[in-house]
């Protein structure tokens, strides 16, 4: 005698619990999403309240050059300025350095200046400029110019960071990581 199987079907509520995950699953992306977003702008609109509030006390700070001459920022004032964050320890913000130099170099003809602030020692900084000079002055930020970097827009406090600002003080641009030469290119246009 032969017994016949007959195959076993779940009953049709056992795929509800399958079907209850992945919903829930995907409400918890969807929130999750809205969540990130949510902070994301945020933060976004912290950084830009941040640069507002800062912006004025940028003139009053001075810098100490590499070989301790003073470096008010007064004498920047009233002319665009691009302003870069780099160090030495850092290979993207060395790599940069000579295409800002050339931007300077095209453009303080036109009323541009540059200021590298170095987030550094100033014996690192003094080799480096003695390999390779800068005709732009070149200002020690020390490791605190990480969080003035981040009260100008750098969100991250990462290096590189540029900004520059028009001849009324006001951030006109402003980027964390190398600037490109078509960067540089729309800025000179701008003032």
């Amino acid at each position: 005698m032969t017994r016949e199987s007959t195959p076993v079907r779940p009953p049709a509520n056992a795929q509800r619990p399958l079907l209850r995950r992945t919903v829930v699953g995907a409400l918890g992306v969807v929130a999750l999403g809205a969540g990130v977003t949510a902070a994301w702008m945020q933060m976004k609109k912290d950084a830009a309240q941040a640069v507002t509030s800062s912006a004025p006390d940028f003139w009053s700070l001075q810098w100490t050059t590499p070989q301790g001459v003073d470096l008010p920022m007064q004498t920047l004032a009233g002319r665009p300025l691009l302003i870069n964050f780099w160090a030495t320890w850092c290979p993207p913000c060395v790599e940069e350095l000579p295409l800002i130099n050339a931007f300077y170099q095209e453009n303080k003809s036109n009323g541009w200046q540059v200021l590298g602030l170095a987030v550094d020692k100033p014996a690192p900084v003094n080799a480096f400029l003695n390999k390779t000079p800068l005709d732009f002055p070149v200002g020690m930020a020390g490791f605190g110019g990480t969080e003035l970097s981040r009260k100008l827009g750098n969100l991250t406090g990462a290096l590189p960071f540029t900004l520059a600002l028009d001849a009324k003080g006001n951030i006109i641009f402003h980027k964390m990581g190398q600037v490109t030469a078509g960067e540089l290119k729309l800025l000179a246009g701008l003032k």
